[in-house]
């Protein structure tokens, strides 16, 4: 199996999306930003529907803004939509990344002064200086436990997913605040330096390498039913994202088959291996 990992010089994941030749009236390069909030809502129009969120330092290119709101790809997975102007602010190149489920930036190294921000899993920062028990950053102090470099991913996706156990499920979510199956997939493995979609169906098309319907099942293992992505924690064991539960949660994988049929979502369409398990 090919390693499916890109690394290029700065560690962070790269791929390109656009593909085939497009026919418009005008052309536009864009304009590089980052994501400045902690967790930016992405819309399919301005005050529209959510289809997914963009952390902090999650870099974009603005291709139009407008009345407030500016159209953007994320750089991550070449994903677009809309997102409020102000959420924005020039490009950064992060350092680090919260490696914990969540943290706080606080105003000085005391963690009893006030915290600024809350910042989920995933989010990126620039660290500016080194104290001795936080990081100096744009957005605060953080403490140093909490973050980790960017060239030092995660080695494996599952442990990823298992740091979102509990969090409430959100259609379109990317984050500890909440989350959906593709984006609990795509969080483990972006931690992991693993290309990823943002959606199930294109994550079941690109992701990985099929595997047979009796092939054994190891951890990290995805599976796919049509609009859902589980992953696989041992050979019978999945978690995911899901409305039944209303959070991430574990469920034996043999009995979700059986609820997802009988509640008319059909039977398991796809089962993948990123990782080649070790032997």
């Amino acid at each position: 199996m090919s390693d499916p990992r890109l690394t290029p010089a700065n560690g962070r994941v790269a791929a390109t999306y656009l593909q085939g030749t497009v026919e418009a009236d005008q052309f536009t390069e864009g304009t590089a930003a980052s994501v400045a909030q902690n967790v930016v809502n992405l819309y399919d129009a301005p005050r529209g529907k959510r289809e997914r969120q963009l952390l902090l330092g999650t870099g974009v290119v603005v291709y139009e803004a407008r009345d407030g709101w500016a159209f953007v790809q994320s750089k991550r997975d070449g994903y677009v939509g809309y997102v409020a102007e102000g959420a924005l602010a020039d490009p950064v190149t992060p350092t680090h990344r919260v490696a914990t489920p969540a943290t706080h930036a606080f105003t000085t190294e005391d963690f009893k002064s006030p915290d600024l921000m809350h910042l989920p899993f995933g989010a990126e920062v620039v660290v500016l200086d080194e104290r001795r028990k936080m990081f100096e950053t744009p957005q605060g102090f953080i403490p140093k436990k909490h973050l980790r470099p960017l060239e030092q991913p995660f080695q494996d996706p599952a442990t990823v997913a298992q740091l979102f156990f509990g969090v409430p499920y959100l259609w379109g979510g990317n984050s500890t605040l909440g989350i959906d199956c593709s984006g609990l997939v795509q969080a483990a493995y972006l931690a992991c330096s693993y290309a990823c979609d943002g959606d199930s169906d294109l994550q079941m098309e690109r992701l990985g390498d099929a595997l047979a319907p009796d092939a054994p099942l190891t951890r990290g293992d995805l599976i796919f039913w049509d609009g859902h992505v589980a992953m696989m924690v041992d050979d019978e064991t999945m978690i995911h994202a899901n409305a039944h539960h209303m959070a991430v949660a574990y469920e034996g994988l043999e009995q979700a088959a059986l609820r997802i049929k009988a509640q008319g979502d059909g039977d398991i369409l796809a089962r993948r291996r990123v990782i080649q398990a070790a032997t």
